[in-house]
């Protein structure tokens, strides 16, 4: 006997009850149940509205609100307007996204769902492929492959407007290291100082830099892995860092609240060497919780937007984004508003909502400009693809309140800079 087919069917069964709507459970939670006669089609948003990750859930709500509300404006796409509905994932855990799936796949006018991210593991692609529902996310890129890349015709629903991750693994030694060969930072004894958060994401990402440094030559002298969740006291561990001194420091926690404690807790007592923290200075949150004396901070981005002037397309849009809201859009603002314009363009060329299928194949067919570089979708993984015609990994550092693009050379608006703590 099939029990996880069974187990679909069941779960199906109970989504078509709470849409209280046509029998026949498959159908109705894959869109294709009574006849579809509304005008207006609902975009479900996964977001971690309450929580740590908040701030992140506002700009996934933000970039898909000012998307729908252009696209309404306009009069709509293929004949339909446009809903944004939302459901709070909160903490992320298996549970709380869970319920947030199951609500959203419960509304039969929903026919696309998008998310920055959910879950840090993506387990809810297997959900929205259960489900037959067109979905989008930039969440982990590891995860997403891991899911994907086993059966990628089983996940025509399923398209991540993030690239591989690799480059965040092993980009960031190469970085350093050409700084120090261009005469812009001295390096002292090649040693780094790595801390982690027990998430798939953050610890992923660690792994990999350890690697990458150990093969270049680098000493790792601190190597600490913290429980996931809110952390208001990094001090035991800085001290750990302080006894030996390192070239680099580095914090893959993503969370802006703990990324910024990070950093004015080293602050107190800074030793001489490059912080590099990941993926949290690129939220508007940190500046906000560090201020000036985030001024020297480097970070990266992968699927961020290009936020320079050789950009035009994202200049417009962070303006849009900032006229709209009256706040800076991070990574997930604009991202969102490109993921949700590539939604619209696959219903112009499907032209039925209902058509689950057939759009997500037109979303894994794109190949268009977009403000984080050129997308086109890798079929074997479904990923955007990674290299500096597609979607590059871009260098920043922040300096004195902004966000200064350092590389790839291409895209650059700036220089680095010593940061202030460090000797001159």
């Amino acid at each position: 006997m099939n029990w996880p087919l069974i187990n679909r069917l069941s779960r199906r069964a109970l989504l078509a009850g709470m849409a209280g709507a046509v029998s026949g459970s498959l159908l109705l939670a894959s869109g294709f149940g009574a006849a579809y006669a509304a005008e207006k089609v609902k975009i479900g948003v996964l977001a971690p509205l309450t929580g740590p990750a908040s701030a992140d859930g506002e700009e996934f709500v933000r970039g898909t609100t000012l998307a729908v509300e252009e696209a309404n404006a306009a009069g709509g796409v293929a004949g339909y307007e446009f809903e944004v509905v939302t459901a709070d994932v909160k903490d992320g855990s298996a549970n709380n996204v869970t319920s947030a799936v199951e609500r959203l796949l419960g509304d039969s006018d929903i026919h696309f769902i998008i998310t920055g991210y959910a879950s840090i593991t993506n387990f809810e692609i297997n959900l929205m492929a259960d489900a037959e529902m067109p979905f989008m996310l930039a969440g982990p890129s590891g995860q997403t492959r891991g899911i994907i890349a086993p059966d990628p015709d089983t996940y025509w629903c399923c398209w991540s407007l993030t690239p591989s991750f690799d480059a965040y693994e092993t980009d960031v030694t190469p970085l350093i290291e050409k700084l120090a060969a261009d005469g812009k930072v001295a390096l002292k004894n090649k040693k780094v100082a790595i801390v982690s958060s027990d998430n798939a994401y953050s610890k992923t990402i660690s792994e990999g830099m350890k690697k990458a440094f150990g093969e270049a030559g680098w000493t790792i002298t601190v190597d600490e892995l913290v429980p996931f969740g809110e952390v208001n006291d990094w001090r035991a561990m800085l001290a750990k860092v302080r006894q030996d001194p390192p070239d680099v420091v580095i914090n893959t926690d993503y969370l802006s609240g703990n990324s910024a404690s990070f950093l004015n807790q080293f602050l107190e007592d800074p030793t001489d060497s490059i912080v590099f923290l990941q993926y949290a200075p690129s939220v508007p949150e940190f500046l906000e919780l560090t201020g000036e004396a985030s001024t020297g901070v480097l970070y990266n981005l992968l699927g961020g937007v290009l936020d320079t002037p050789k950009s035009q397309r994202a200049q417009e849009l962070l303006a849009k984004f900032k006229d709209r809201w009256g706040v800076e859009s991070g990574t997930y603002g604009v991202g969102l508003y490109e993921m949700t314009q590539m939604y619209f363009d696959a219903l112009k060329s499907v032209g039925d909502p209902t058509k689950h299928k057939e759009i997500g194949l037109a979303i894994g067919a794109t190949d268009r400009e977009t403000a984080q570089g050129w997308v086109k979708f890798d079929q074997a993984t479904h990923l955007a693809e990674q290299a500096d015609d597609r979607i590059p990994i871009q260098f920043y550092q922040i300096q004195d309140g902004r966000r200064v693009l350092i590389a790839p050379q291409k895209y650059a608006t700036g220089e680095f800079m010593l940061p202030p703590w460090m000797a001159q």
